[in-house]
């Protein structure tokens, strides 16, 4: 019987050591957590460069191909000439001829030159500039927790849920 009595103390005492190193790892070995109290998404904006080019109408003076206004200024004389040689006699009619010529020349130049400074033309010209659109992308989420009775934040990547895991003092995210 004292075999017996020996080997039933033996088995207890190993199956209570069992059962308490069990229990012992049970608690030691059970995860801590962070409770979470608030999860928020977080964005960040970008600014993405684009060019944009439209044409605009510009009104511009065609090339003018008689700078001076020669023409304009002969063809004045000339008919002012002829309508001063129309006043006078002798003498007279022959200043009346000159002056005619120079004020008709002056005119002819001036009146060319007028449409000259209108003969126009619009040409399409290209105009392109920089433009940012705003761009507006979640980049994770901002998430307030409590833990060891204090309350933080910390940006993750993904939603925790409802906890998140602790271990060492540390937020294993």
């Amino acid at each position: 019987m004292k075999t017996q009595t020996l080997t039933g103390v033996i088995i207890g005492a190993v199956a209570v050591t069992a059962v308490g190193a069990f229990a012992g790892m049970q608690l030691a070995g059970e995860p801590e957590y962070a409770d979470v109290i608030d999860v928020e998404p977080h964005f960040v904006t970008h600014e993405v460069p684009r060019e944009a080019c439209r044409d605009e109408l510009q009104t511009r003076q065609k090339p003018v191909k008689d700078e001076h206004q020669v023409t304009g200024t002969i063809a004045g004389a000339i008919i002012g000439g002829v309508l001063g040689n129309q006043v006078g006699d002798g003498s007279g009619q022959d200043i009346a001829t000159a002056a005619g010529a120079i004020a008709g020349g002056y005119a002819g130049n001036k009146a060319h030159e007028k449409i000259q400074e209108n003969n126009t033309e619009q040409v399409a010209n290209q105009v392109c500039e920089t433009i940012y659109d705003t761009r507006r992308q979640q980049d994770g989420y901002l998430v307030t927790y409590e833990w060891d009775g204090e309350r933080q934040q910390v940006r993750m990547e993904r939603d925790p849920g409802y906890r998140i895991p602790v271990e060492d003092g540390e937020l294993q995210i």
